[in-house]
């Protein structure tokens, strides 16, 4: 790509940070209770845009409606599939403004509906209607996190084309703010332990019913305090943390137990890309081959524009 990775620094931002990630929360809450269950929760995630983040179309009543975070114009949109479209100005406000916003916007479509008005997977969560704490918002270092994630997402598109089995799309998951794409081994997992906080048992166990090798991107205030990559197995298996992976500034962080590879150092590379590639490739390898998955059946080369799989 022409377009250099942006800088994102986590600090400068954190707090604009914290306030977007509870923001998609309730826009993301809204399709959580419009639309039926997916596996895995794959029903209530963001897409990145040319612009921002998208829900998709959600079912509301006999119509279809779309939200989406336009990071370039900063506004909230809603568009119904009439034609029908209400909007307002992303600019520094609390969460409990936001809500009142979004509510009047679905008043405005006539598509209000009853959403779980609490934040999830969050420290201290409070009520998005009494919110008044959380209200910042940088423009620019938003557009650059966005940024980040067309180029983050670009790349996870790519290494996702590598594999016949079940995969899940590359979406931003609102609960853990972090864009992800997700490998399953087709065997079932041991029952999840659970206790993730702010997670019901119930949605952290049928997320994790199932073998898996897991990528994506954070911008940061997670399991570090700088944006990164991250690729972990569950259930681990027996030498997956000393697993020798590439390039040589991703590392296996303890506390978080998964691999970890600085932002930073795929920005830097001579070849960001294929530094990325490498990661999720090599981190993939560890996990697939140490858990002794059908790599036969499941592997294949990564897809050519044009070109329709040989077999």
């Amino acid at each position: 790509m022409t377009q250099p990775w942006p800088d994102i620094p986590y600090e400068p931002w954190k707090d604009s940070c914290a306030t977007l990630q509870l923001w998609t929360q309730i826009i993301g809450k809204y399709r959580l209770a419009r639309t039926p269950w997916v596996n895995h929760s794959w029903h209530a995630t963001f897409y990145v845009t040319s612009r921002g983040l998208t829900t998709s179309l959600i079912p509301a009543d006999v119509r279809n409606v779309q939200f989406e975070f336009d990071f370039v114009n900063h506004q909230l949109v809603g568009t119904l599939d009439d034609g029908s479209r209400e909007s307002f100005a992303l600019v520094p406000m609390t969460i409990a403004e936001f809500y009142e916003r979004f509510l009047t916007l679905t008043d405005q479509l006539a598509i209000r509906t009853e959403i779980h008005g609490s934040p999830n997977e969050v420290a201290d969560p409070i009520p998005f209607e009494k919110d008044t704490i959380h209200g910042s918002y940088d423009a620019e270092a938003v557009n650059r996190f966005w940024r980040a994630l067309v180029r983050a997402d670009r790349v996870l598109k790519n290494f996702r084309t590598g594999f016949l089995g079940k995969v899940s799309p590359v979406h931003l998951f609102w609960g853990s703010f972090d864009l992800a794409v997700t490998r399953f081994s087709g065997r079932s997992a041991p029952l999840h332990p659970g206790g993730i906080p702010g997670l019901p048992d119930a949605v952290t166990r049928e997320a994790y019913s199932h073998e898996v090798s897991s990528a994506g991107f954070w911008p940061g205030g997670g399991p570090v305090d700088y944006p990164a990559f991250y690729s972990y197995a569950y259930p681990a298996p027996e030498g997956f943390s000393t697993a020798r992976v590439m390039p040589g500034e991703a590392f296996f962080d303890e506390k978080a137990g998964e691999f970890i590879l600085p932002y930073s150092a795929v920005r830097n590379a001579s070849d960001p890309e294929s530094a990325l590639l490498g990661f999720l490739e090599s981190t993939y390898d560890a996990a697939a081959r140490l858990a002794d998955w059908d790599r036969a059946s499941l592997d294949c080369p990564r897809g050519l524009i044009g070109v329709p799989r040989a077999v």
